[in-house]
């Protein structure tokens, strides 16, 4: 019996631990949610898609458009999109961000997220994760980390396969 309890009270401990964990992400195709739930899956981690209010459609997307949606957002330093729902972060002590590389760095609507859910992500571990056909991720962890310099963030992921 003791054993059975025993098992019961570590398997509360790890499930509490692995909630510990969040992978929220952005896929405007799909490649960034396949690698968001490779993620969540290896680290235990609870997943949670950024969805935006306003879904993209093709035509959003299309960068070679410059009165395209996501080159308008790009193309705007200000430009916050609106998210359908968002998450409560408290919970979490690390937190995987993830997202397509546009423009060299993540799309205007991590912003938003980041300041949705400024400050409660102070003092967290913040892990960048990019999925991207040409780009590294160099250039979008330089900016996240002059954007929200409060932030403690780590060393950020391209997770392409």
């Amino acid at each position: 019996m003791k054993h059975i309890l025993l098992a019961l009270i570590c398997a509360a401990c790890m499930t509490s631990m692995e909630a510990k964990t969040l992978v929220a992400y952005f896929s405007a195709t799909g490649t960034t949610k396949r690698a968001a739930t490779k993620l969540a899956q290896q680290h235990g981690a609870r997943l949670w898609e950024i969805v935006p209010a306003e879904p993209y459609t093709a035509a959003d997307l299309d960068w070679r458009n410059d009165k395209s949606r996501s080159s308008l957002e790009m193309n705007d330093l200000e430009e916050r999109p609106m998210i359908k729902q968002c998450t409560d972060v408290t919970p979490y002590d690390t937190i995987y961000i993830g997202f397509p590389i546009w423009w060299g760095i993540c799309p205007r609507i991590i912003n938003s997220w980041l300041d949705n859910n400024l400050p409660q992500l102070e003092g967290k571990t913040m892990i960048p994760f990019a999925t991207s056909g040409s780009s590294g991720i160099g250039e979008a962890e330089a900016y996240l980390k002059k954007t929200y310099p409060t932030l403690k963030w780590q060393k950020g992921l391209l997770l392409n396969k």
